[in-house]
């Protein structure tokens, strides 16, 4: 037997007395008060608390109402207008004169008496007049309601298993929203990373990365045999000179080339720029022509430097510090450290040698092959050559406009495509606008008086549904952005048939992106999409400015990779939203359970 049984067998065995309210408690006053004044006064530190109608609640200094029935014993407060509840309160308190509070000289029993009208709040509730925004009780109501007044030992024992029920309920509530908050949180960390995974390319001068040096300035000795000798005009073949000089005019130079250092044409009345890539341990002595390049290897490749500088954005920065007017032609030495050079990761530098060598060894191996093929290969490598780093100098696609004379819209189209799976290949995301990466749908204008109802769901601008019809626009998957309203820029997945009237839809673009990645993409910028929203009156996001956003766009596999995470962590999430109130909502009906068991007493 339990406590409280033998509490109620010891002092009310034959059942429980009930009375009104008004016989067993004090009613203590209200205040009147205008909502003006409480905007006045209310203060983030006041001692004395004031409860409005509603959820109205602040915080006042006791010197700002003088005139205020202030209580400041534990008390009771009925909330009869508007938001019909009970409250239990011990700070000193004060409230507006359409609420009711009731006290008494034993702390326990007015706390029995919230637990007892929390009990019954349905009751109140549905006697409640005006039940549209703002119902209310009347006084009498409460005043004459019986409630049943067990002895006090009884009353004190209650109050405590319910206060510990109470606890618990309030930290177990705590500790499943925390952990709800968490998984939230942790789910936009790892969308947010996997969603802004773009290339980190940096301009940089090439003397941050790279020590510049150059070769003997004297006129050397040349002999039949000994250390190969190196200078412009044997660059393309760094060890089939018939150049050479002795291993003791060798020994006097400070720098020796070593495996990983670049050569450079410098100084030339051909072309500046032009490199070679030591990659042997034999001795090799250069001339003043030449500049010595040794980059950093862990920021720099060497292969990649030489692409780099032989493309045409690496010549364009070339001919920016060239004395054009000197005879031979140069650049000095200390200049070549000026010359800025972009540079993606390691890794990005080396998939963009491999793709290039590929290219590179294809036009070699076809010089058995016809004048004019060898041409067009060589053609098409320096363009594709040219596209992959000045997208790493500038971030943009060379190849649309590179290609605006093709006679025919699907070879210019065609080419563009291929340089976007390349530069995906070599730098694992590229940034392109939204317009070229998605198909775009419009919407249709419709009323809704003017349709018939349905299931269809009607995309109208807001997070919702605005209605339902029988008829679709578009079936499939669709990502949709709300054009207008105050949810302009909102984002949703559709993969069902709806109709598409205030919005702006985006399909896949095949081989390009797929529909889900673009709604994770484009969710995750909501924010920005809502802030775009412009005009009086009934705001919205222009669908041109939209199509200019420019997104990561990684590869299909890639991409495919992000949404089957991101949609794991989706419904964990969801999961989460579903079970977590579900369990707070189930402890909640537990304790109410335990609550109407302990307050059902046998009248006398």
């Amino acid at each position: 037997m339990s406590k409280l049984d033998e509490l109620m067998q010891e002092y009310c065995p034959n059942g429980v007395a009930f009375k009104p309210i008004k016989e067993v408690y004090q009613r203590l006053k209200g205040t009147p008060i205008t909502a003006a004044k409480m905007k006045e006064i209310e203060r983030a530190d006041g001692d004395v608390r004031i409860f409005a109608g509603g959820k109205t609640v602040i915080d006042a200094y006791e010197e700002d109402i003088p005139k205020a029935n202030i209580t400041r014993v534990p008390a009771v407060l009925v909330q009869s207008r508007g938001v019909i509840d009970a409250v239990y309160y011990e700070r000193p308190f004060t409230f507006k004169n359409e609420m009711w509070a009731y006290t008494h000289e034993n702390k326990t029993a007015v706390k029995f008496l919230y637990y007892v009208l929390k009990n019954n709040m349905g009751k109140f509730r549905e006697a409640a007049s005006g039940m549209g925004s703002l119902p209310q009780i009347s006084l009498k109501v409460t005043e004459d309601f019986e409630m049943p007044v067990p002895p006090l030992e009884v009353q004190s024992e209650i109050v405590r298993i319910l206060d510990n029920f109470t606890e618990l309920t309030a930290e177990l509530t705590a500790e499943l929203t925390a952990e709800l908050t968490a998984r939230k949180k942790q789910y936009a960390y790892y969308r947010d990373t996997l969603l802004r995974q773009s290339t980190e390319i940096k301009n940089v001068k090439l003397g941050s990365v790279c020590e510049v040096y150059d070769g003997t300035h004297q006129t050397p000795k040349y002999i039949n045999s000994g250390v190969p000798f190196v200078s412009v005009e044997n660059i393309d073949d760094l060890y089939g000179t018939t150049k050479y000089i002795s291993a003791e005019d060798f020994a006097k130079y400070k720098i020796k080339p070593r495996i990983g250092d670049v050569f450079m044409t410098r100084i030339t009345a051909g072309v500046i720029g032009k490199c070679a890539v030591v990659d042997r341990n034999d001795d090799l002595a250069y001339y003043v022509s030449l500049a010595l390049l040794r980059p950093d290897s862990s920021v720099l490749d060497s292969k990649y430097l030489k692409y780099y500088l032989e493309s045409g954005w690496g010549r364009k920065e070339l001919a920016k510090r060239i004395l054009w007017d000197a005879t031979p032609t140069k650049i000095n030495k200390d200049d070549i450290g000026k010359v800025y050079v972009a540079v993606p990761p390691l890794d990005v530098q080396k998939r963009l040698v491999r793709v290039l060598d590929n290219f590179d060894t294809i036009c070699t191996d076809l010089s058995i092959g016809l004048p004019a093929e060898i041409e067009a290969r060589e053609k098409q490598y320096e363009f594709y050559r040219d596209a992959l780093l000045t997208y790493a100098a500038t971030g943009e696609i060379i190849a649309k406009q590179a290609s605006k004379q093709a006679s025919k819209q699907a070879s210019k189209q065609a080419k563009y495509d291929a340089l976007i799976k390349l530069c995906q290949y070599v730098f694992g995301v590229i940034y392109l606008p939204l317009s070229e990466i998605a198909n775009v749908f419009r919407g249709e204008y419709i009323t809704k008086k003017s349709t018939c109802e349905g299931d269809i769901p009607v995309i109208l601008g807001g997070q919702e549904p605005a209605y339902y019809i029988d008829r679709a626009n578009h079936d499939g998957e669709i990502v949709v952005v709300a054009r207008s309203g105050a949810s302009a820029g909102f984002v949703s997945y559709w993969n069902q048939p709806i109709f598409v009237t205030d919005g702006f839809g985006y399909e896949e673009k095949a081989g390009l992106t797929t529909a889900k990645y673009l709604y994770y993409v484009l969710k995750n910028i909501e924010a920005t999409l809502n802030s775009m929203k412009r005009g009086a009156g009934v705001p919205h996001v222009s669908g041109e400015a939209l199509g200019k956003i420019e997104l990561p766009v990684p590869t299909i596999g890639e991409q495919n990779r992000i949404v089957a995470l991101l949609d794991k962590f989706d419904g964990l999430c969801n999961d989460l939203n579903i079970g977590l109130p579900a369990e707070i909502e189930a402890r909640t009906k537990q304790y109410e359970y335990y609550r109407d068991k302990l307050l059902i007493f046998k009248k006398q």
